[in-house]
């Protein structure tokens, strides 16, 4: 065999659980297909967020927790190894609501979603959240519109630079001797007395195990392994400010101000992968509700604006599993590789490396899906 595991796919959730499982003592490669493929990593906001996560599924929101609080041991071990500060801060993040009704109809999202059964559990963060008035807000964000309503704030979140995180990754999997081998893509998978082979074209590659890491391209190799990843694309718009004095430490759920200076506004939702080009009425109501939460906004200039595709479970919720037919096959397919990147780095590669998933994550069996004819 050429390797003991090979990742397919070479973006955020790929290359954490590469890193993890080099740490894990395993002979790792990281198949990537190329910036040719639809990226999910290039719509990235760079939150590491978990408190209004979960709403209907308590184990995700035990999961986002969980991931928030390894991410202190995540980029201080990634420091450590590369000298690359991901410029992570937790120093809570607000969620802003800029009338009464969204106000409104947020508390009655929180209290719902803490009030699920299960939310809690020994070793899981509580969930931590106030609720904040008009007044309160602008006390502790004084550069808020007076328009603004209110905010609902957790010092569970936080947010991160995903351009260095991503570097960080790729420079500790090249110093841990992780083969990475990108324009590669996989177009067949073949499992023989207990052995993958891989192939593509031009090349072949063997494991003892593979993990399907490779976003909207997971829904073609999971059936090659008895998996199922139903996705659905979604796309994001993102708008890139010039870079301004610091005046926000905190994360927003649509707005934050990178370590650089620059301001990241997004937060928009299409059902479409027709192309990539950014949408001017879309970028037009981003920057609307930007200026209506800081003013301060108003003249400042968009140095970019982009759109990228991430992926999406009919429900929302994760994919974690391994293939019944050929064990030591896995499939993982996410929303957040950010928020989750700990997680994936530092709890799922043992579990990788031992053969089995934790009964923690049949939850997020793709097994959910499967609803059973009418009689």
């Amino acid at each position: 065999m050429d390797y003991d595991i090979i990742v397919i796919g070479g973006g955020l959730v790929g290359v954490s659980i590469a890193w993890g499982l080099s740490k894990c003592g395993q002979r790792v490669a990281v198949v990537d297909e190329g910036d040719v493929a639809d990226r999910a990593a290039r719509a990235n906001f760079g939150l590491v967020w978990s408190s209004s996560k979960g709403l209907g599924n308590a184990a995700y929101s035990r999961w986002s927790r969980t991931s928030t609080a390894n991410w202190h041991q995540l980029a201080a071990e990634l420091k450590g190894e590369t000298g690359i500060d991901t410029g992570f801060i937790q120093s809570g993040g607000f969620s802003i609501r800029l009338t009464p009704t969204e106000l409104e109809r947020g508390i009655a999202s929180m209290a719902k979603l803490a009030s699920q059964p299960g939310m809690e559990a020994e070793g899981t963060p509580p969930l931590e959240y106030e609720i904040l008035d008009q007044a309160e807000t602008r006390r502790r964000l004084p550069l808020v519109g007076e328009t603004v309503a209110g905010a609902i704030f957790s010092p569970l979140d936080g947010h991160v630079n995903p351009l260095r995180l991503f570097a960080a990754f790729h420079k500790a999997l090249q110093q841990r001797g992780v083969h990475y081998l990108p324009h590669r893509k996989t177009t067949a998978i073949r499992h023989r007395a207990g052995v993958f082979e891989l192939t593509g074209d031009g090349w072949r590659l063997t494991s003892g195990k593979i993990v399907l890491a490779a976003g909207i391209g997971n829904t073609a190799l999971a059936p090659m392994v008895g998996l199922n990843v139903p996705l659905s694309p979604s796309r994001g718009q993102i708008i890139v400010t010039e870079r301004l004095k610091p005046f926000l430490s905190h994360a927003t759920g649509y707005l934050r101000q990178t370590d650089e200076g620059s301001v990241l506004i997004g937060e928009s939702k299409e059902a479409t992968i027709d192309h990539q080009r950014p949408r001017g009425p879309i970028s037009a109501v981003l920057a609307e509700r930007a200026v209506r939460t800081f003013p301060l906004l108003r003249d400042v200039k968009s140095v970019r604006t982009w759109a990228a595709f991430r992926v999406v479970t009919p429900d929302g919720y994760p994919i974690y599993e391994q293939s019944e037919s050929f064990p030591g096959a896995f499939a993982f397919a996410c929303h957040s590789g950010v928020t989750l990147a700990a997680n994936h780095a530092l709890v799922l590669p043992r579990q990788i490396s031992a053969g089995e998933l934790c009964a923690d994550l049949s939850v997020f069996h793709s097994r959910r899906f499967r609803v059973p004819a009418a009689a």
